[in-house]
């Protein structure tokens, strides 16, 4: 079972299933805790009801802790496992892996948000965003695909075929910094067959 008190202790390993370093977890760790006890306080229950009882009573869940959350929730985000095999890898049945990825992701997303590491999406204000100023003037632009769930319409299995990877997938383009390895821009997404210089242009 994975667990941040047993994985921070492996830096290759931290890397490979968050895409983080363990001293960069530790930045996102107090604005991810701020987030998850504004979006979910303590004295309340998951649903937003008063609590009966005091936080932490009653039977015992494997995501206890704030790291163990955040660690879930950044694996998920960087393995994009599914749910059953998340759920073996972290002890968690698979209905309880769709709560708790559904609960955290808007954390998550807030955290990112807050702290300015969420990539530009409008191509217009790419060159003035924050992240664009932090770095040296030579990007690397790259076409990322993901497979999808083969379309039951016949024109749509047809968009997202992607001749390249022989499956069906959706896109976006990357711009990304090698100084400061983040992503700058991400583009909207479109179906795998379109040519990733059509999506750049």
């Amino acid at each position: 079972m994975i667990a941040y008190a047993q994985l921070k202790g492996k830096p290759k390993e931290f890397l490979a299933a968050t895409g983080l370093m363990v001293d960069e977890f530790q930045r996102l760790l107090p604005v991810f805790t701020d987030k998850l006890a504004t979006f979910h306080p303590p004295d309340k229950t998951k649903k937003g009801k008063p609590r009966k009882h005091r936080a932490g009573a009653g039977s015992k869940g494997k995501l206890q802790t704030d790291e163990d959350k955040l660690l879930f929730i950044l694996v998920y985000q960087k393995t994009y496992p599914l749910q059953t095999m998340l759920g073996l890898q972290f002890g968690i049945s698979q209905p309880q892996s769709n709560y708790w990825i559904h609960l955290l992701l808007p954390v998550l997303r807030q955290t990112l948000a807050e702290m300015g590491l969420t990539p530009e999406r409008n191509p217009e204000a790419a060159a003035n965003s924050p992240l664009v100023a932090e770095t040296a003037p030579d990007f690397l632009i790259d076409g990322t695909e993901r497979r999808r769930q083969r379309p039951r319409d016949a024109k749509k299995q047809a968009e997202h075929y992607s001749g390249k990877k022989k499956t069906h997938t959706d896109k976006n383009i990357l711009l990304a910094s090698s100084h400061i390895r983040k992503v700058l821009y991400l583009s909207p997404t479109v179906v795998g067959k379109t040519h990733d210089k059509k999506v750049a242009d």
